[in-house]
């Protein structure tokens, strides 16, 4: 409340004002860069942001590059990659911490995702990620082994894997292991842990997390095995063929748009 003198009200002689603070900017402490990336992920770096126009449009793939090297994404590399593309810390956190696909903590050999959305979830999903849970003694995004070593498995349930036609799905370092089983998903694990890898049902032949990773940042050993085998199943491609046996046809567009209705008068 205001006196009628104008000076706010207080129960001391004189009114006190706050006390102004003054902001001070935090300087990061270290090196430039972890020591972990070396000659070799630094010429790959140059080469990645050379593909894109705006440097900054290089930040999603040098995450998966700063994974292949790390096996996740660790305060180093979140460094290293302000530091090459000349953007703040916060701005890549913030990417980071956005997308699932960019791990916070080491991830195994393999990286096991069970979708749980809805149709999956229905159809065996949940039944799934629980037995592979209680089998592993792991939660979501915990790793069962020394991260890294072989046979050693991170688990998460995944949101929707974009294959509600072959459900339920799980996916091993992002390839398709479809039409999956509690069963089927046990043995799948197993074998990932006897340091096997099993021909995932549609794909490349199946590699491993920080392989994987490289390849999604964009640079490729063999890009022709990369990409080899089937990647749409019968079951996605059922209604394209029924289709062309009956002879049904999409209506052809008309020679002229439609016109767009009246805009409403503004009030």
């Amino acid at each position: 409340m205001t006196l009628p003198e104008g000076t706010p009200e207080t129960n001391s002689a004189a009114p006190a004002a706050p006390q102004e603070l003054t902001w001070k900017p935090v300087v990061e402490e270290g090196p430039p860069a972890s020591p972990m990336f070396d000659e070799l992920t630094r010429q790959r770096t140059k080469e990645i942001i050379a593909r894109y126009p705006q440097p900054r449009s290089a930040l999603l793939p040098l995450l998966h590059l700063v994974q292949s090297v790390e096996g996740f994404v660790s305060q180093d590399g979140i460094r290293y990659c302000a530091e090459a593309l000349e953007l703040s810390t916060a701005e890549v956190a913030a990417v980071v911490t956005f997308y699932t696909m960019y791990k916070r903590s080491p991830c195994g050999q393999h990286l096991v995702s069970v979708c749980t959305n809805t149709l999956c979830a229905a159809l065996g999903g949940d039944e799934i990620y629980r037995r592979l849970s209680e089998k592993l003694g792991v939660g979501h995004e915990e790793t069962a082994g020394e991260p890294g070593s072989p046979g050693s498995i991170t688990l998460e349930h995944a949101e929707c894997l974009a294959a509600c036609d072959l459900a339920p799905v799980v996916q091993v370092n992002y390839e398709y292991f479809d039409n999956q089983t509690t069963e089927s998903a046990t043995e799948l694990v197993e074998a990932l842990q006897r340091d096997e890898k099993p021909h995932p049902t549609r794909g490349a032949p199946l590699t491993d997390f920080r392989t994987a990773e490289l390849e999604l940042a964009g640079i490729h050993g063999d890009l022709e095995q990369s990409v080899e085998g089937p990647s749409a199943a019968k079951e996605t491609l059922r209604g394209v063929q029924l289709a062309a046996e009956c002879g049904w046809v999409a209506p052809s567009l008309p020679a002229e748009p439609p016109a767009l209705p009246p805009l409403p008068e503004k009030k």
